[in-house]
């Protein structure tokens, strides 16, 4: 199979729609997603995990199907409560969603995947309804719950938050939720903002958007420590997923940095952020650093899942990102890959890493070419001094599929380190560029899988030292 990733998560059949929770236990990864086994099925969560490293997962029982009247069950969130950890998941029915809990015990027992890939795990059970109604507001879905911050150490923190959406799909409202104990919540009210938060001409007008999510981060810069609100907006036949970075003070977040993009590809969406298990030791204690993944197809409701390539040859729709560490550093999230991918590369089969330290001088350029299995370009990554660059229009896959997919740009900032680190892994293409200030996902249908790059300079700029690393069965 050459669209298959080997270090990205994707579904082993079916369409994989949204990363619904992430939790990490000591070193093992637990990753819950919601899928459809086939594209005209309802949707459902999934469980893979991974040890020790984020890039071999294994697959093991679902744990959540519909069932009483659901027509669907979409993303939520996951977090260790006493022995359990909590499902918080999103229930449709045919008039209305509402936010419901369920726990798995024994999860640190993971015992693989049935003979039966429909089973769903025994362990888990339902524990009803969180809310469906409140004080006026109603549709409730896309729960993100992380530990409350009311104290100034999460570590001993005092409940639990629930960031959640609320309304019509054309008018959401994003709202909070509060929870001494992670079962019984208590609606807050609607999140409201207080200064510019560079997404509405007002604090009333929202754009449309999903999959709220909320985590905190202590900037390099000043010392403090801020909350940062992840978004993802439903443009025009598009997803673009951002953050705002600010204060949470009750349901009033107070902006400091307004809506900047997270992820400038063609495919980087719906943002997840990880919750850890108790005595779990992390790099993001102190509150230094965070962990997210997010679902590698921007086309969000404009998409179709049986036009894609991977479905017509190998029977299954879409990938999640690699996990990124960010760090927040003068109100700006940096993004790195995970730890350990140049070793996961060359222990992979198919999958390639360019890394080069570059000097880029305004007017100049060094281009990366990814070649297909003939050694014909399929895409180009530029990086321009000011301007970061992805143009996959060489590629045959989409020279019909995306009449509108130009090629995806990302500013760059003057007097950054010019650096860029490049991971193609079946479909799956990721970019992070000077020391991860810009990040670009897009999807790649290489014929014949990549089969190396072709690095080009223009101008005065210069490759100052690089590497590559390639799986065995590549060389």
């Amino acid at each position: 199979m050459t669209y298959r990733p080997e270090l990205h998560l994707a579904p082993e059949a079916g369409v994989l729609e949204a990363p619904a929770g992430v939790l990490l236990d000591g070193s093992t990864w637990h990753l819950f997603y919601q899928y459809r086994p086939a594209v005209n099925e309802p949707t459902r969560w999934g469980h893979s995990y991974a040890e020790d490293t984020p890039f071999d997962w294994l697959e093991c029982d679902d744990v959540l199907a519909p069932a009483g009247g659901e027509i669907g069950l979409r993303a939520g969130a996951v977090a260790q409560v006493d022995a359990n950890v909590n499902l918080y998941y999103t229930s449709i029915t045919s008039t209305s969603s509402s936010i419901r809990l369920a726990k798995y015990a024994d999860y640190h027992d993971t015992h693989g995947v049935s003979d039966d890939p429909l089973t769903v795990d025994p362990l888990v059970m339902r524990h009803g309804e969180v809310i469906s109604q409140a004080e006026g507001f109603s549709r409730f879905r896309s729960p993100c719950v992380v530990p409350d911050w009311e104290t100034a150490d999460r570590d001993d923190h005092a409940g639990w938050l629930m960031l959640a959406l609320s309304g019509s799909t054309e008018n959401p409202t994003p709202v909070l939720l509060r929870s001494p104990d992670g079962d019984s919540w208590t609606f807050e009210g609607a999140l409201t903002f207080n200064g510019d938060t560079g997404f509405a001409t007002s604090t009333e007008d929202y754009p449309p958007v999903v999959s709220p999510r909320i985590i905190r981060l202590r900037d390099e810069v000043d010392g403090e420590v801020y909350d940062i609100l992840f978004f993802t907006i439903e443009a025009e036949s598009r997803e673009i997923a951002g953050y705002l970075v600010g204060t949470l003070h009750g349901t009033q977040f107070d902006v400091v940095t307004g809506f900047r993009r997270l992820d400038f590809g063609h495919d980087f969406t719906r943002p997840r952020n990880t919750n850890v298990t108790e005595g779990t030791a992390h790099e993001g204690e102190g509150y230094t650093e965070a962990c997210i993944l997010g679902l590698l197809n921007g086309r969000g409701r404009a998409d179709d899942p049986s036009a894609h390539h991977s479905w017509h040859a190998e029977g299954w729709a879409n990938a999640l990102s690699l996990p990124r560490h960010l760090t927040l550093q003068g109100g700006v999230l940096y993004q790195t890959p995970p730890r350990g991918l140049p070793d996961a590369v060359s222990e992979s089969d198919r999958a390639r890493l360019w890394t080069g330290m570059l000097e880029v001088p305004e007017g100049s350029g060094v281009t990366v070419t990814l070649l297909d299995g003939e050694g014909q370009a399929a895409a180009t990554i530029t990086h321009a001094g000011s301007q970061l660059q992805i143009d996959r229009s060489p590629s045959r896959a989409f020279e019909h599929t995306y009449a509108d997919d130009a090629p995806a740009t990302a500013p760059l900032a003057d007097g950054d380190e010019d650096s860029l680190t490049i991971v193609i892994d079946g479909s799956a293409l990721e970019v992070y560029a000077d020391s991860g200030l810009v990040t670009m996902a897009s999807r790649m249908y290489i014929e014949g899988g990549c089969s190396g790059f072709s690095v080009e300079t223009s101008g005065e700029a210069a490759v100052l030292n690089s590497f590559e690393r390639a799986g065995s069965r590549l060389g």
